[in-house]
């Protein structure tokens, strides 16, 4: 397994920096009409923001990791069989120029810039970029989960909240996704928890639960522009996540199935009861 080298973990962090400075943060807000269309439906939006933070990325990352593939979600509406190649690449990243980008189309103050790498299909780092707070998560494999500041000095390191009973567990739940009559099914659980939120940020539901702001996170659909950087920082700061039928998240490969991530293993089997399980 080749994990990333310090200088470039920090490389990656100043990029994302730099593309949300440049490209992200001057349009917040000032998208005309004609600069945000839909992609596959209402709730999949693209803007001219995440089209030029990707080309920014995108075109920078070689130099980092010489010889990469680069899989953006937005290069991937235009050319989906880069999907394809994930698994299979020797060295990818995955991008998320705008991961909440209905909130951004909306002016709404929450959305993030994402990246994960990949080495032979599997995560190896991953990075969250907040461009309004500039500062980023970030987790190497086996390295732990640390949030860097603007100047990128490590500030301090992630870890998930402690495990509590269900019932006084907070996270957040996109139950969208969910076909019926599961969905209909988790909605009726949902008040056994002690709350539930939907941020339409999956980079900033991943920076909640990695800090210990809430105890867990459930999303059904499961593209990894949106989950492979979340999942190894929430991994790496301690916490315990599997698709629903207890089988480990590949992020190279799985597309559905739902993740749940909880504190810790008692927790997840306890939630997955909770929310799916017999009445």
């Amino acid at each position: 397994m080749t994990l990333p080298a310090p200088g470039q973990v920090r490389a990656v962090a100043a990029l994302l920096r730099e593309a949300s400075r440049a490209e992200i943060l001057p349009r917040f807000r000032r998208l005309a009409p004609a600069d945000i269309r839909a992609k596959t439906g209402p709730l999949d939006l693209v803007t001219e923001a995440d089209e030029a933070a990707e080309r920014r990325i995108a075109a920078a990352l070689p130099a980092i990791f010489p010889g990469c593939l680069v899989v953006g979600e937005e290069g991937t509406a235009a050319d989906p069989a880069l999907l394809d190649r994930l698994a299979e690449a020797e060295l990818a990243l995955v991008v998320d120029p705008v991961d909440g980008t209905a909130n951004f189309a909306a002016g709404v103050p929450l959305f993030g810039c994402m990246a994960a790498l990949f080495h032979r299909g599997e995560v190896v780092a991953g990075w969250i970029h907040d461009p309004l707070g500039d500062d980023t998560a970030i987790a190497v494999r086996g390295q732990g989960a640390w949030l860097e500041d603007a100047e990128g000095s490590r500030m301090h390191d992630l870890r998930v909240a402690d495990a509590v009973p269900v019932a006084r567990m907070v996270g957040a739940v996109s139950w969208i996704y969910f076909p019926e009559p599961e969905r209909s099914l988790l909605c009726s659980r949902l008040p056994r928890l002690a709350a539930s939120v939907i941020y339409r940020c999956a980079a900033h539901e991943y920076r909640l639960l990695a800090g210990g702001g809430a105890h867990l996170s459930l999303y059904r659909k499961l593209m990894p522009w949106d989950h492979a950087a979340g999942a190894l920082i929430h991994a790496e700061a301690g916490g315990y996540a599997a698709k629903l039928d207890g089988t480990p998240y590949r992020a190279a490969v799985d597309r559905g199935g739902g993740l749940l991530c909880a504190p810790d293993p008692a927790s997840w089997e306890a939630l997955r009861e909770t929310l799916f399980g017999a009445a």
